[in-house]
């Protein structure tokens, strides 16, 4: 059985498998939503969870930096009344109250190709993805120099050693690359797979938003 893992569930299944996850919890209502943020610490971002909603921006679906309760309590009721006069019909399981993430913005992905089989994609995330498409592949698995040569074909490898974000370690990036490829090893049954964006900075990696389609059968 194919199934699509958006949001929490595809975040929740990314840190069972050890990954890093930015920290993010599900509010139903205002309350909640205040209670999460005072926990998580501000400033955080609101973000709606839908089955039904793959991309989350494109529909005003998410509200950030949120700096303080009452911001919370406005975003929180914002984006209920933007899903519901955008969205008819489809569910709103309720919003998501998330971590702020830290650092340069980066993105990886996995597509089956039908005739070589899994393939991991690499580069520079968010905003960036569409504006310079400066993205690096490799059939999977990789080994350490595959994930090494992704990194240094990237035009935005200069960005990755530059003094400005200097204090990342490049290893990091190549053992996060190389953990994606033991992921789909392990899961063989994963078709599509977007982490967009993950943050790196000198504490690390965490990922943000996540999609996965994976066969269960």
């Amino acid at each position: 059985m194919e199934r699509l893992l958006l949001g929490l569930d595809a975040l929740n299944l990314l840190e069972q498998e050890g990954f890093s996850v930015l920290k993010s919890l599900l509010a139903k209502d205002e309350n909640e939503a205040t209670t999460i943020a005072s926990e998580i610490g501000f400033p955080v971002a609101l973000k709606v969870s839908s089955p039904d909603v793959i991309h989350k921006t494109e529909i005003g679906g998410v509200k950030a930096p949120v700096n303080d309760e009452d911001e919370v309590r406005k975003a929180f009721r914002e984006l209920v009344q933007n899903f519901a006069s955008h969205n008819p019909g489809k569910r709103l399981d309720g919003i998501i109250v998330q971590c702020i993430g830290r650092g340069l913005e980066l993105i990886a992905g996995v597509l089956k190709d039908h005739q070589f089989g899994p393939v991991l994609m690499f580069g520079l995330g968010g905003i960036f993805v569409e504006a310079i498409k400066d993205v690096s592949f490799r059939l999977l698995p990789i080994e350490a120099k595959d994930a090494r040569g992704m990194i240094e074909e990237l035009n935005a490898y200069r960005i990755l050693t530059s003094p400005r974000w200097k204090g990342i370690d490049l290893g990091i990036v190549e053992d996060f690359l190389l953990r994606v490829s033991k992921l789909v090893e392990k899961h063989r049954g994963i078709q599509e797979m977007d982490l967009n964006p993950v943050f790196i900075s000198q504490s690390g990696i965490e990922i943000c938003d996540a999609r996965i389609k994976i066969d269960f059968s």
